[in-house]
């Protein structure tokens, strides 16, 4: 009986060391999953962070790309109206010249039916000044 007795202690007692064992594990892993939990809390407010730069980023973009293509509309059209007054300034130009030969070609007229020689000088230096 005795030994019997004896084997049955050491057997409750193997069991108790296993269960304070097992009993220790599960308390650490309760911790553990406890501080996953708030490695998760933690990352889920990271992302949640980045997520709102990421947007305010893309916001941003959106707003320069915006601006950028309003800027190229209002350069195209400052673009055409130079062309355009530069178009313009080559018709002036060439209507100025065509006066000079005009005026030129009368003051020789004037000239070759005997009007004064030096007064058609003095006109054609002023007209082509």
């Amino acid at each position: 009986d005795h030994r019997d007795l004896l084997a049955r202690m050491e057997s409750e007692q193997a069991e108790l060391e296993r269960l304070r064992k097992a009993e220790g594990e599960r308390a650490e892993q309760q911790e553990r999953s406890s501080q996953l939990e708030k490695e998760v809390a933690t990352l889920r407010e990271k992302i949640h962070h980045l997520d709102d730069m990421l947007k305010s980023q893309q916001r941003k973009v959106r707003q320069m790309i915006e601006q950028l293509q309003n800027s190229k509309s209002v350069i195209q059209a400052k673009d055409t109206a130079i062309q355009e007054l530069k178009e313009r300034v080559s018709y002036l130009e060439a209507e100025n010249l065509e006066m000079h030969d005009r005026i030129e070609h009368l003051i020789e007229k004037q000239v070759s039916r005997g009007g004064s020689g030096a007064r058609a000088r003095s006109k054609s230096e002023y007209v082509s000044r």
